[in-house]
Order: C-alpha cells, then structure tokens, then sequence
C-alpha cells in the first residue's frame, strides 16, 4: 500500500469514527429531549398496547408494543415502572440504530466522507431529528429498513450465485421480515426493489441466483405470527390500513396533496427536499450504477405510492418516512461540487430541528396551544388528577367507579397519567374504531350500580356519547369543565360526566 493509499484508508476510518460519533451523539440528544417531553397520545395509546401483548392490533403490527414493553421490563429490574424514559428508550435507541445502518450503507458506496454526511443527514433532519424521539411505529420500521438496506446492498456486492451473496439475502430476508412487523407499508420496498431489478440489466440477473426467493421467504415466516393474528381477528389490520389509506375520496384533491408537500418541507426542509428530488431524480435518469439505480428506485416509488394514495385520502406528513432512507444515502453521495448547498440545507433542517425542541420545551413560537400539534401532549397529567379525584368521590359511595373517554387517544393518555394505572375504557360510539373495541369493554367488565366517569369534548349541548348511554344508567350528570392546558393557553376543553347505577347493555357505535 501506498503513502497516498495510507493516508486515503486513515482518512477514511477517521471519517467513519466521525459518523458513529455524530450518530451516538444525536441519538442521545434525542433521548434527552424525550424525557423532558410528556408522551403523546399516540404512544400512550401503543403504550397500552404493551400491557396486552399480542402478535398484532387493530392499527399496526406489534413491533412498537414490543419495544416499549421492552423499556418496561428494563424499568423494573431497576424497581421502577411505566414512565416517559421507558416508552421512548428502545424507539430512541431504533432510531440511532437507522441512521447507523443508514451510515454503513453510504460508506459501502462512497466511503468514509458520505458516511458523515449520511449521519449528518439523520442527525438534523427534523423528520429523523423530532420523529425519531417519539414512540411510534416509524421507529423500527426505519430500523428495520435501514438494516435491509444495508444487507442487500452487501449481497448486491457479492458474486452472484455465492455462498457470501446467499448469507447477505438472508439477513435482508430477516430485517425486512422485522419491517412488516414494524408497519406494513414496508411492503413497499420489497415491490420497489423487484421493479429496479426488472428495470436495470445487472440487476436482472440477480433473478438467476436463489438469495431474492430465499429472502422472501424468510422475510414471510418472520411475518407469520402478525399473519396469524388477522387471520383470527378477520383480517382487521389490513382491512383498516387499506381503507385508511386509499379509501373512498374525501376533501379537496388539491389541498390533500399541498398538505402531503408541506408537510415534507417542514420535516425535511426546503433546501433538503429539493436536493433529496433533484438527486433522486438524476440517479434514475442515469441509471449506470445499479446500486445507485435501485436506492432511487426505492425512494422514488415508496414516496410515489404516498402521492398517489394523497389523491384519495389525506397523508400524514410522517407516513413517507420509509423513502428518506435510500434519499438519505443518495444525497449522502452527492458530488462535492455542491456541497455548499448541502451544508446549507443541514444547517436549515438542524436550526428547525433545535426550533421544534424548543417548541415542545420552552413554547417559543406564538402559536396558538389549539393549533400546535407540538401542544398535544401538555396538560394531561394536571388533567388526569382531577378525573381521579371525581373518581374517588365516586368510589366513595360504594360502588366501583371506572374511567373512560370516547376517543382512544384520550383514553390511553388517562391510563398512563392517572397514577394506579388503571383499565381505562373506550366508550367507541363515535370517533373511528380502534384496539379498544377488541378487548373487554366496560360491559363486560362492570357489574350492575357500578360508576364511568367519561371526559369526553366539551359541547353546547348532551354528545351523542351519554345520550346513547342514558338508558344504561340510573343516573347521567354533567359534570365540571376540565381544560388541557399548555401554561395559560388552552388545548383543548373536556366536560367531565358522571354516569352512576349502570343498569347493563350498551348502545351500538355510530
């Protein structure tokens, strides 16, 4: 080896080290912020999940519960319980875990300076930066596709037909097969790859060697558990993504997309969505490296299928997470000439980043509680006290009392602040149907003269909620006014009823 060799393999190593350091550093930060911030009601709501283990639920397959049971666990073998620290740790430690495959990848393609950029990338994008600190689906499956990533790109290295190349299939079957088991719209990069290997000459001929089919079927009896659950729950799951996802039409065509686009510009940022398009973009029309050729591929099809869904239904602005990945690789290769737009992109996603932390810390941004979704998560624990204490007044007369909401996320965000840990139940009447519909309800659980105290949205006049349940109780009274509350600015208003006598029955859901 040469001295310029010598010295190209240390720059290399030095870059890599740089990587691992920027993503341990980020991962950390991120770990910070999570235990500074109260749960939202969507991990909460998967946090109640993890104290029904199952190999599938209503909205998602079990991945998430499994991590934050994990966290769980962990807590107690150090004598402590369910906090905000044990739902987030193992979904913030998957995180690092993406944006380290994710690195490996880069520096596979383009070395020990790309693996930095690729680090970087993850480190500041607020859709990594933010998303990845909060306790949801996304977490593995970005893990999961990560890692994928990584191992087919390892036997797309290898000589065809080899042992190597057959390993490096199977690990990818093993980590996909972790993906469907994280949310099943990583179903997309198994039919993104097929169609790069379709399109591109070199990769064609991976179809003559055993690894994809190997890879498929490993990646199916990994999945098989979550396939059984459906099977035995009439294929809720899938029937719920579906309609979810590409239902009937509602709303403006046009404003669904608009929406989809600037929701991509606020977690990746201007700068870094435009160079993500226009480098996605040049790799297909190239086309000459089937490595390069297959991320785009990837990227550009999983981002696609969410454009194309965006004409049916709306489009959360996380849901498209799963392209960012080979995006991130891609632009992490980008030709050094135009770095400087690179760094000015970074440097705008971090900055929005930092803003978003703040937000959710310090309230920063005048904007109004109501309307910021940061917000969402404030006040819970203040309420939850003062259902508890309605509830003891309940409690007091005899009769077993039990707490309740109509809407899953309301329900889960009192199990969790209420400081027994209660069975909280799901009234399901109105609002859309959820995992709480598929466990024992307050119905089969309460006996005759037992007590629901129900926070349900504050309205002019009775909800539909207690006007359907009046007939199963002795007595429904309107209670006080309880407000979600972020300092002195209002989230949200709930109305506390009290429902006593329960007679039995329960009135069917809208």
């Amino acid at each position: 080896m040469t001295d310029s060799e010598t010295a190209a393999s240390g720059d290399d190593k030095d870059r890599w080290r740089e990587a691992v350091l920027i993503t341990i550093a980020a991962t950390l930060i991120r770990l910070f912020i999570g235990i500074l911030l109260s749960p939202y009601p969507d991990e909460t709501y998967y946090w109640d999940w993890s104290r029904h283990m199952a190999t599938g639920y209503f909205d998602h397959p079990p991945a998430i519960a499994y991590m934050i049971g994990a966290g769980e666990k962990l807590a107690a073998v150090f004598g402590g319980q369910a906090s905000t620290l044990t739902i987030r740790f193992f979904p913030v430690l998957a995180g690092g875990a993406a944006a380290l495959f994710a690195a490996m990848v880069a520096r596979r393609l383009g070395g020990g300076q790309s693996a930095r950029r690729a680090a970087m990338l993850f480190a500041v994008m607020p859709i990594a930066a933010s998303g990845l600190i909060l306790a949801t689906p996304d977490a593995p499956l970005l893990a999961a596709g990560a890692a994928t990533l990584y191992f087919l790109v390892r036997a797309l290295q290898s000589p065809r037909g080899s042992s190597q190349s057959l390993m490096w299939w199977i690990a990818a079957g093993v980590f996909l097969g972790f993906a469907f088991t994280s949310k099943f719209t990583s179903i997309l990069y198994p039919v993104t790859l097929l169609v790069a290997m379709m399109i591109h000459p070199k990769l064609r001929e991976r179809f003559l060697e055993p690894g994809p089919y190997v890879a498929c079927i490993v990646a199916t009896i990994v999945f098989i558990p979550v396939l059984q659950w459906n099977s035995a729950h009439d294929w809720i799951s899938f029937r719920f993504q579906m309609g979810h996802g590409l239902g009937p039409p509602r709303g403006s065509f046009l404003k669904r997309e608009l929406d989809l686009f600037g929701g991509q510009l606020a977690l990746v940022s201007p700068i870094l969505f435009v160079i993500t398009a226009m480098v996605v973009w040049k790799t297909l029309k190239k086309a000459q490296n089937e490595l390069y050729f297959m991320l785009a591929v990837m990227a550009m099809g999983c981002f696609g299928f969410f454009v194309l869904s965006a004409t049916r239904r709306s489009v959360e602005a996380n849901w498209p997470a799963l392209s960012y990945v080979p995006a991130i690789i891609l632009v992490s290769l980008w030709m050094p000439k135009a770095d400087h737009w690179l760094r000015r992109g970074m440097g705008l996603a971090g900055l929005m980043s930092v803003m978003i932390y703040t937000q959710g810390i310090a309230t920063i941004l005048p904007i109004p509680a109501r309307k910021d979704p940061v917000a969402r998560a404030a006040g819970w624990n203040v309420f939850a006290n003062r259902v508890s204490d309605i509830r003891d007044e309940l409690s007091a007369g005899g009769a077993e009392t039990y707490i309740g909401s109509d809407r899953y996320q309301d329900v889960s965000e009192l199990a969790f602040q209420l400081s027994d840990r209660p069975t909280t139940f799901c009234t399901c009447i109105t609002g859309r149907k959820n995992q709480y519909e598929l466990w024992p309800g307050f119905a089969a659980t309460a006996k005759t003269g037992d007590n629901l105290v129900l926070a349900l949205d504050d309205t002019s006049q009775s909800p539909v909620t207690t006007t359907k349940l009046a007939a199963h109780f002795t007595t429904v009274t309107r209670g006080e006014i309880l407000p979600l509350l972020r300092g002195r600015d209002t989230v949200s208003v709930h109305r506390v009823w009290r429902l006593t006598g329960y007679r039995g029955g329960w009135p069917k859901r809208d």
